[in-house]
């Protein structure tokens, strides 16, 4: 019951990167810091809808 979540960059919001998460055993929402190409820095991205 993998899906797939799309995760966003806080600063400028645009959605960079793709990957997968289990719905059962991950309830809260994902956030990695990771290189957003548009900033130009590494940053919080977070899961979006």
């Amino acid at each position: 019951m993998r899906e797939i979540v799309r995760l966003a960059c806080d600063e400028c919001k645009r959605i960079n990167y793709t990957t997968k998460r289990n719905k059962k055993e991950k309830k809260e929402k994902l956030h990695f810091k990771k290189f957003c190409p548009f900033c130009k820095k590494h940053t919080m991205h977070k899961e979006v809808k």
